[in-house]
């Protein structure tokens, strides 16, 4: 096992890698920028190493800076958690080739499922079904010829994106070329590729994502998978686990996870990520080489620590168990908490939390990268915390979540806290009835 690990990260996400190294005895090192002297991960760590300015460009997203400093301590491992580098290949390439071992897979595998075409390609050899789409990347010119072969209406999608940026719903024709302008611009600014192609948009999916962990030894397991369907602007809001599917779909949607996963050799922990047609087809949308924001729900189920997990499989470890012994144990819901106020369709709210009071009882976590005191400043994505409440089944865990939200008192900031407090009470919720267009529906067809 490694002696000392760097966490390349902020917020709540550094909390949690933290804890999982301080677990197992090894000394868990923090980056911060000068505007996160005193966030509550660099209070957590054994050691603090500031990395740069407040932006993130010049902190967080310095490559070569963050491998310098995990040289300088002695750092065995780098661990990149969620977002900022845990998908950047040329990280993954700079630390093997420094002698650093970097917790995920290997470049290679990041840059084949990082590109949405390349994935796409992948899984479709692998036997996994694909959303029907173009072929390759379109051109302005021959775009309008693979959307009619498609029919409309179509989605304009960025080959490099993440999180809808670059995406673009086009119901006609005549929408067509705008959407493509507006959507290599913004893909271009995002990350620096406007390769597009297109998809046929599937009317009133669910998204559900399944969990993957791979030892890099021939071993590969799932551990089943995660409802994500109530989204706002393709970017998650709650996630449930296990999905409201039936034990066929559940054996099929694993099976297709496990077959995506041997498919590159897939090595740490992933999610494979589908959409749910409303007849009972699936097909693969993207695969995350990296832990997901929402996997507190996988662990509340499996009892499986995926963050543990990780650590124990970069340091060459095999898996500790085998499909047989993962089952599942009750029902999990999480919501994440944004400093973002949702009567201004979700603007940004920054300021100092002035009162924190987080809520307890029997299966409620949360996992926060803040406390009173601290501010949220401009400069990084707004999440706060993520509350988690489990259940003997999804009518105890909605019960206890809906507790444990009038519970949470949160001022200083304005909070998605009110937003989520709608969610569980909402009849449609309760019921089981979602779809992607959730949001949209609660908020009386505004989508904010």
């Amino acid at each position: 096992m490694f002696r000392k690990v760097l966490v390349a990260n902020r917020g709540e996400i550094a909390v949690r890698v933290l804890r999982a190294c301080r677990e197992l005895e090894i000394t868990g090192a923090a980056i911060v920028s000068e505007a996160d002297r005193e966030a509550l991960h660099a209070r957590l760590a054994d050691e603090v190493h500031v990395c740069g300015p407040a932006p993130a460009l010049q902190s967080y997203l310095a490559l070569e800076r963050i491998v310098e400093i995990a040289e300088r301590i002695g750092a065995d491992a780098i661990h990149p958690g969620y977002g900022f580098l845990a998908e950047n290949a040329a990280f993954a390439d700079l630390c093997a080739k420094r002698g650093i071992r970097f917790v995920g897979p290997a470049g290679d595998v990041i840059r084949a499922m990082g590109s949405k075409l390349e994935s796409r390609r992948v899984m479709a050899a692998a036997g996994v079904p694909v959303v029907p789409g173009s072929d390759g990347p379109v051109s302005d010119a021959d775009a309008p010829g693979a959307a009619r072969a498609l029919g409309f209406p179509v989605l304009v999608k960025a080959s490099a994106g993440g999180g809808g940026r670059g995406m673009r719903i086009v119901r006609d024709e005549s929408k067509l070329a705008d959407a493509l302008a507006r959507g290599r611009g913004e893909a271009l600014r995002a990350f620096g590729d406007d390769t597009l192609y297109l998809e046929k948009l599937l009317d009133g999916p669910r998204h559900v994502e399944v969990q993957v962990l791979g030892d890099g030894r021939g071993s590969v397991i799932h551990c089943f998978e995660r409802e994500c369907s109530i989204q706002r602007r393709h970017q998650k809001l709650l996630e449930e686990a296990p999905a409201r599917i039936d034990d066929a779909m559940r054996s099929r949607l694993g099976e297709a996870a496990l077959a995506a996963a041997r498919a590159v050799g897939y090595e740490g922990a992933g999610t494979v990520e589908f959409l749910l047609d409303a007849h009972g087809r699936f097909y693969f949308l993207e695969m995350n080489t990296r832990i997901q924001v929402e996997h507190p729900v996988t662990e509340a189920i499996t009892g499986i620590d995926l963050v543990k997990a990780q650590l124990r499989i970069a340091a060459g470890e095999p898996l500790e168990v085998g499909q047989r012994e993962v089952s599942l144990h009750g029902h999990a819901i999480e919501v994440r908490i944004y400093a973002e106020d949702p009567d201004r369709k979700f603007l940004p709210s920054p300021g100092r939390i002035t009162r924190w009071r987080p809520p307890g009882g029997i299966g409620v976590r949360l996992d926060a990268g803040v406390e009173a005191g601290d501010a949220v400043t401009v400069h990084y994505d707004p999440l706060l915390a993520k509350l988690v409440a489990w259940g003997r089944d999804r009518p105890e865990a909605i019960a206890r979540l809906r507790g444990a939200l009038d519970e949470f008192a949160l001022e200083g900031v304005k909070s998605t806290l009110p937003f989520h407090r709608r969610v569980v009470r909402d009849p449609v919720f309760r019921e089981g009835r979602y779809d992607t267009g959730f949001v949209e529906y609660l908020l009386g067809g505004s989508g904010a």
